[in-house]
């Protein structure tokens, strides 16, 4: 047990208590259940493919590593935004080519997030299911980033905001004096 409570000191921004763990587990439950049943009403009972895996890519760091950059608003929201664009792109100039669109989309948005210090890694995974997505989700066009990757996004967003705020140990986000889409380095 020793080792292990060492091995997640390392690898973990938050402490290991219960607490953390309790509203990490609300907060993860509250976003993805929030999104999954916008999503499914608003299609009316057809299914999840709207609801897409890189929300819970984006669960853990949100919730469950709240002071790590990676998972501040910034780049949640523009990540994921910037990252869909690029996808989408992807597809359209070559889906002939499924293999190499993959590749493309998510160096060219890991690339595109570097240059805009909105680095989200869910955001890889937001570029690759544009192009590898089903046909539902090819179909969407640019409207897959509004929906459902901006609107996911911005579910996640505001959850985070509520629920990583209710303990007193927790903050969400880290700066908060900073306007964080117009952060200052």
């Amino acid at each position: 047990m020793k080792k292990f409570l060492e091995q997640f000191k390392r690898a973990s921004t938050e402490k290991l208590e219960i607490a953390n763990l309790i509203w990490s587990w609300i907060g993860s439950f509250l976003g993805i259940i929030t999104i999954s049943f916008i999503h499914y009403d608003l299609f009316k009972g057809t299914d999840l493919s709207l609801v897409i895996g890189s929300f819970g890519a984006s669960a853990v760091l949100i919730y469950g590593a709240v002071h790590s950059p990676l998972a501040q608003p910034r780049n949640l929201i523009g990540g994921h935004i910037l990252s869909a664009i690029v996808g989408v792109i992807s597809f359209k100039l070559f889906s002939g080519n499924i293999w190499f669109c993959s590749a493309f989309a998510v160096a060219t948005s890991i690339l595109v997030m570097q240059l805009t210090l909105t680095l989200h890694p869910p955001g890889g995974a937001t570029a690759l299911i544009a192009v590898i997505g089903s046909e539902q989700i090819h179909n969407l066009g640019f409207l897959y980033v509004l929906v459902p990757v901006a609107s996911g996004a911005f579910i996640l967003f505001v959850i985070a905001i509520f629920v990583n705020n209710i303990p007193s140990h927790r903050h969400y986000p880290n700066d908060t004096k900073k306007i964080w889409f117009f952060r200052k380095e």
